[in-house]
């Protein structure tokens, strides 16, 4: 079996965060979901997982940071393609997101942006062409 990855993140609005995440691509899996939680779908190997305040508390009693005025991680997504970047971004803006929390990066053989889901996350999306990239340490 393959390695999975399910991050978790602490939500307001699970309905409207389900609806976010649904309209940047990550389909919600109603195996995981109920009315505390919800497993939103990025590949077959990475999904978010939607916790409201009071699921997030079963798993840890440290404080929820407000991602709205600090962070405690960086999520990245990969592309296809530089379109496909922009493409992402534009999804999560029309879905109520923002666009580029952090700074465009275009390295030529790499090229990323960011969106912010409505309770203040950044995920990056990033593509990138391995064989233009420099060798290491130039």
């Amino acid at each position: 079996m393959a390695k999975l990855i399910f991050v978790n993140l602490p939500v307001t609005d699970l309905k409207r965060s389900m609806a976010f995440y649904e309209a940047v691509g990550a389909p919600n899996n109603p195996q995981f979901t109920d009315d505390s939680a919800a497993c939103m779908v990025f590949s077959e190997t990475i999904h978010a997982m939607l916790l409201t305040h009071g699921k997030w508390r079963q798993f840890t009693d440290r404080p929820i940071v407000d991602a709205h005025q600090g962070a405690q991680v960086l999520l990245c997504l990969s592309e296809d393609s530089k379109e496909g970047v922009s493409a992402i971004v534009e999804k999560a803006v029309a879905a109520g997101g923002k666009a580029d929390p952090t700074p465009e990066q275009d390295y030529g053989f790499m090229y990323g942006r960011s969106f912010e889901d409505p309770d203040g996350h950044i995920w990056e999306v990033m593509w990138m062409d391995p064989n233009a990239a420099p060798p290491h340490g130039e």
